[in-house]
């Protein structure tokens, strides 16, 4: 499989260690029975809130006094396996690199075997409110990206 984000996938996914468990609801599936190729992003968009909930990111950007949010830059998804009803998945999601105010953010789903299903990347930004220009992670907060250490079962 070749994958332009990823040199080496083993490597690549042995360093995810933070997960958010989903199923696959009847709504979420096309008219093939699979799982709809929109829906991923929602499930990443599930873990990396999680994620960030578990930094202690999500509790400061949300406090109305603060003055930086995050914006997703964008996104993609590439698929690996065909995903169906009901089958229980884990989103992993990893701060793969972190810039001055972005993070370059991993995702891989895999299913109850395993086995990868879809993998993906996106870039986030902290930007101020005023300015909607970018805001410099601290060091702290480089080194939470980087090293959260955990995993969970919703």
């Amino acid at each position: 499989m070749k994958i332009p984000y990823i040199i080496n996938f083993e490597e690549w996914r042995a360093g995810f260690e933070f997960y958010y468990p989903v199923k696959v609801r009847f709504s979420e599936t096309d008219l093939f029975g699979h799982l709809n190729n929109t829906v991923p992003f929602i499930y990443f968009e599930q873990a990396r809130i999680e994620f960030l909930k578990h930094l202690g990111f999500m509790q400061t950007w949300l406090d109305p006094s603060n003055e930086s949010i995050p914006v997703v830059a964008n996104l993609q998804c590439d698929f690996l396996k065909q995903v169906f009803f009901d089958q229980e998945l884990r989103v992993y999601v990893k701060a793969e690199s972190v810039g001055n105010s972005s993070v370059d953010i991993h995702y891989l789903g895999t299913d109850a075997d395993g086995q990868s299903v879809f993998c993906g990347r996106g870039t986030m930004v902290q930007m101020t409110k005023a300015t909607g220009k970018g805001k410099p992670w601290t060091d702290e907060q480089k080194d939470l990206f980087l090293h959260p250490a955990v995993k969970i079962d919703g």
